[in-house]
């Protein structure tokens, strides 16, 4: 990538950034400095990035790019918690996402270390501004995916825990088990020698080519659920979060590069061929017999 476009990438990240900052900030709790803690999460959100993405390019590594992002979302949670009002509403999505990014953080830190390298970086650790692009963006990911949480976490407009939290955190649970499971059954699959080289359909990836990803999506939107009996004017902007984790991984990161690669890999095999025509995409439902 050249450097202009990386340029443009961080500029966009940082004006989207500064958008959903504004809009989360409208009845945010301030700061003794006068500063809104949603808007100073978010800031804090870039930071914590850019700092650790010095370090990283120097050493020419992504070993601590995923890990990066899981300590971002719990030093944001953090924050939130220790500044903000602290209601039970916010100690809920607090404890929830804080579960999440362990888990998740600890999964793919796992899997890089032992694949050695993460195909995604070979070339990009060694230009700064694609890198920096890169480390930018992961800030604004973090941002855009737990606005709706962050808004609940940091409003001055508190509400009893209510019918909505209670559903919200039901589609919770159900998305955070659909992605672990998920997650270990691939795992389980993939260090088993027999299926070297094979492609993974069985137990929830008979119901759903990505059923990983879609847990992913159903859990940020319990956590938006949680969130939306708080929200006031442009906060309700903060609606974006499951919408955007929607986007993120059905076109633009997630599904799209692993179907492209799978067609690469298994394209004129059969049995992928008919696995590809009976298996949804994305939403589950019962395999086909």
């Amino acid at each position: 990538m050249k450097n202009s476009q990386s340029i443009i990438g961080i500029l966009i990240g940082l004006i989207l950034g500064a958008g959903i900052a504004w809009a989360g900030s409208q009845g945010s709790v301030p700061l003794s400095i006068g500063w809104p803690l949603f808007g100073t999460c978010v800031l804090f959100a870039y930071a914590v990035n850019w700092l650790i993405f010095l370090p990283s390019f120097v050493a020419h590594t992504e070993h601590f790019f995923d890990l990066t992002g899981s300590l971002t979302y719990l030093s944001v949670i953090a924050l939130a918690l220790f500044f903000g009002p602290a209601d039970p509403r916010a100690m809920l999505i607090g404890v929830l996402v804080i579960i999440w990014a362990a888990r998740l953080g600890s999964f793919l830190f796992g899997r890089v270390r032992a694949a050695g390298a993460d195909s995604r970086f070979v070339k990009m650790k060694y230009s700064f501004w694609w890198f920096l692009m890169t480390w930018t963006l992961q800030g604004l990911w973090v941002s855009l995916t737990l606005a709706a949480g962050l808004v609940a976490m940091t409003t001055a407009f508190a509400v009893p825990l209510d019918w909505a939290a209670a559903l919200g955190a039901l589609v919770w649970i159900a998305g955070f088990s659909i992605e672990v499971i998920a997650d270990r059954q691939k795992t389980a699959f993939r260090a088993d020698p027999i299926n070297d080289g094979q492609f993974i359909h069985t137990g929830l990836w008979s119901w759903s080519r990505h059923p990983n990803y879609l847990g992913e999506i159903v859990l940020w939107t319990g956590i938006a659920i949680i969130a939306v009996p708080v929200m006031q004017g442009w906060q309700y902007a903060a609606l974006i979060s499951p919408v955007f984790v929607y986007v993120l991984l059905n076109y633009v990161s997630g599904v799209t590069l692993l179907e492209r690669q799978g067609k690469k890999r298994w394209g004129n095999d059969p049995a992928y061929q008919e696995y590809v025509a009976n298996t949804p995409v994305l939403f589950m439902s019962p395999p086909k017999r």
